[in-house]
């Protein structure tokens, strides 16, 4: 067994709980609730359910890959998902960057919750 891609599954599942609880709360009720035009509204709506399928998607096969350590394919599909996560921290990190808030790294914080699972992964993966 891998410890690291234990903990990095197990990391991941509670970010995508997060997500699933948080995101409904925070995101997904606002969006639904705004003005917005019911098409880019409901592409959204989508796109939330579509992250919540892969975070917990990653989960599962970072907990998968823990439980079956030392197969061929282990280094690399685990190089794939912390990439993937470093992907996602990156992408939270420059957009909040780039409004110009103040304290802006706590105004978007998922990049908080990401990349750990990044960091836990590449460890297991090495």
């Amino acid at each position: 067994m891998n410890g690291w891609l234990l903990a990095a599954g197990i990391t991941a599942s509670g970010v995508a709980a997060v997500h699933l609880v948080g995101g409904h709360r925070d995101v997904v009720r606002p969006l639904l609730a705004c003005g917005l035009a019911d098409e880019p509204k409901r592409v959204l709506h989508a796109v939330w359910h579509m992250v919540s399928v892969d975070l917990a998607l990653s989960a599962a096969f970072l907990i998968h890959l823990a439980l079956a350590d030392g197969t061929s394919a282990t280094g690399l599909t685990a190089w794939f998902v912390a990439a993937h996560f470093v992907a996602y921290s990156a992408v939270f990190l420059v957009v909040t960057l780039s409004v110009g808030w103040p304290k802006p790294l706590l105004r978007l914080p998922q990049w908080i919750l990401l990349l750990p699972v990044a960091a836990l992964t590449a460890a297991g993966a090495a």
